[in-house]
């Protein structure tokens, strides 16, 4: 099984920035253990959302020709927490791409509200690991992660088309 931590993508600049949402819900039961009355989302967890949120960023922006792997988290800082029925936005950016690695930024607000500024470090592992044999398929890329992106592209061929 595999956990997807973004709802969706509303807006997406490839190669450069984007938006993800998640809504946070009572019916998620890892809240229900994290912790027992008095319920809030794991700070992993977001981290995680963002590594998804800049990791798709980074893997669209080389044609998700690359397997592209969280190498390392440069930053995370987490100034609220974050409660069921919290719709959090993940701000995620591009700072530097290169053909084995890539940094991004980003930022989990609620509304107005700054949640966590976090950095992290993305490896391409077909070219950072040399000698190392991968399968042909991307199975960083699923299919799932796939028609996240396919449903911003036809929100915003919507949009355009008005």
């Amino acid at each position: 099984m595999r956990w997807i931590w973004i709802d969706k993508f509303v807006e997406f600049e490839s190669g450069k920035r984007a938006v993800a949402l998640k809504n946070v819900s009572l019916a998620e039961e890892h809240l229900h253990d994290h912790f027992p009355g008095f319920c809030v989302m794991p700070e992993c967890l977001m981290i995680e959302g963002m590594a998804q949120t800049a990791g798709i960023l980074v893997g669209e922006a080389r044609n998700f020709e690359e397997k592209v792997i969280l190498a390392k988290i440069n930053k995370a800082v987490f100034y609220h927490y974050v409660r069921p029925g919290d719709t959090l936005m993940l701000h995620a950016q591009i700072d530097s791409i290169a053909p084995e690695a890539a940094g991004t930024s980003g930022r989990i607000m609620r509304g107005d509200t700054l949640i966590a500024e976090i950095s992290l470090m993305f490896s391409h592992i077909d070219q950072n690991l040399a000698g190392k044999e991968f399968p042909e398929e991307n199975f960083v890329f699923t299919d799932i992660f796939r028609s996240l992106i396919a449903d911003i592209a036809r929100q915003q061929a919507a949009a355009e088309s008005q």
